[in-house]
């Protein structure tokens, strides 16, 4: 069979197994796609309380969002440890509270961060200075992300 090169896509030429460096990138890379899109759409479907300046605006706030929720999720895993290695309720329920105050806590830094970075650019408004909005956008990011590897992982 001949193959006519104008039908040959770039992904055809992926025919090794990804390097563990390649997988953290696509990992990445998707994410950050999947944050840049559901960003977009709740700035175009909620513009009262989500808006930004441009295209690219949202692009680096979608990878500042990722950058700084894997920052969270690794600060959580690391306390989440600490107290999992010390025995008792009080630990167990330390644990908890601690992974509800980091996870929770982060959205007022992420919130700020954006703030510095972009102004007036991209805001997030509505009850208690756009906090609830943004818990919103990133949960639906997260959401997303999830359902996205859910269907991934069903494909194999």
């Amino acid at each position: 069979m001949t193959t006519d090169a104008s039908t040959i896509s770039v992904w055809d030429t992926f025919d090794h197994s990804p390097s563990s460096r390649q997988r953290a990138f696509m990992r990445y890379f998707t994410a950050i796609l999947v944050d840049l899109v559901v960003l977009n759409l709740f700035i175009e479907y909620w513009p009262d309380k989500v808006s930004a300046s441009s295209f690219t605006v949202t692009l680096l706030a979608a990878v500042i969002l990722q950058v700084l929720l894997k920052i969270t999720i690794v600060i959580e895993h690391k306390v989440a440890g600490y107290f999992n290695a010390k025995p008792g309720g009080f630990a167990k329920f330390m644990r908890y509270f601690t992974a509800w105050l980091i996870l929770f806590g982060s959205k007022f830094a992420i919130l700020e961060a954006l703030a510095l970075a972009f102004g007036d650019r991209l805001k997030f408004g509505g009850a208690f200075h756009g906090i609830v909005a943004l818990i919103v956008v990133v949960v639906a990011m997260l959401a997303a992300e999830v359902i996205l590897v859910k269907l991934y992982r069903r494909m194999a």
